[in-house]
């Protein structure tokens, strides 16, 4: 599905990424554990083409992701929640879920399927719908990021450190929304980083650790 083979990327001058090499399989869940610093965030960056690589491939399918801009990388099926969430303050909390909809020309009746999908799958974001992205809480804004980025995410889910700084109980709640939508696109392939591998340990079918730019080990349960 998404092939990420010898990715170097270099930031400043220094390398941060050092050939890492890896594969996301359709309907498999992939985990990339690693310390802050290590290049988990760097890696989906690479991937979604807001950060410049300077070596290695990138490919979805048969789609070479290097000739692809960034800003056109959604409309080839992936979806990406990044850390900090990237909320517009001075939009309501559906009109941030619509955005990368807007962004790729999707038209108005696979727009609405696609929000209305979201709200079944998240439906603590229609209540949460007229309100201002700016009046969410940091916990509410991982769940309008998510919402965001399913409405591409058809072929490839990426998802920055999701469960960083919430709440026990919000935890659980996004953790039961990540297994809904498993269930509801058995198809998709995930990535999810995280630095504490026991959040993810129940969802994950491969894990991968990234230490330094350079992926140490990988354990991969059965298909």
């Amino acid at each position: 599905m998404l092939s990420v083979k010898n990715l170097n990327v270099e930031i400043a001058g220094a390398l941060i990424l050092r050939g890492v090499t890896f594969d996301l399989k359709a309907g498999r869940t992939t985990v990339l554990i690693g310390r802050n610093g290590a290049g988990k965030t760097t890696t989906l960056r690479a991937i979604m083409g807001l950060q410049p690589k300077r070596e290695g491939e990138l490919r979805l399918a048969d789609t070479d992701l290097g000739a692809v801009p960034g800003y056109a990388r959604a409309g080839l099926g992936i979806g990406y929640a990044p850390e900090d969430r990237r909320l517009i303050p001075a939009f309501t909390v559906e009109e941030n879920i619509l955005l990368p909809a807007y962004a790729i020309n999707m038209n108005r009746q696979e727009r609405q399927r696609r929000l209305e999908e979201v709200y079944e799958l998240l439906p603590q974001l229609r209540v949460m719908a007229s309100r201002p992205g700016g009046g969410v809480s940091g916990g509410q804004g991982k769940m309008v990021a998510l919402g965001r980025a399913m409405m591409t995410a058809t072929r490839v889910l990426l998802l920055d450190e999701p469960f960083q700084g919430l709440a026990p109980a919000l935890a659980l709640e996004y953790a039961q929304a990540l297994k809904r939508l498993r269930a509801a696109h058995p198809d998709v392939a995930f990535l999810i980083t995280e630095s504490s591998p026991e959040l993810l340990a129940a969802i994950a079918d491969e894990s991968l650790q990234i230490e330094r730019g350079m992926i140490e080990t990988a354990q991969t349960q059965p298909a």
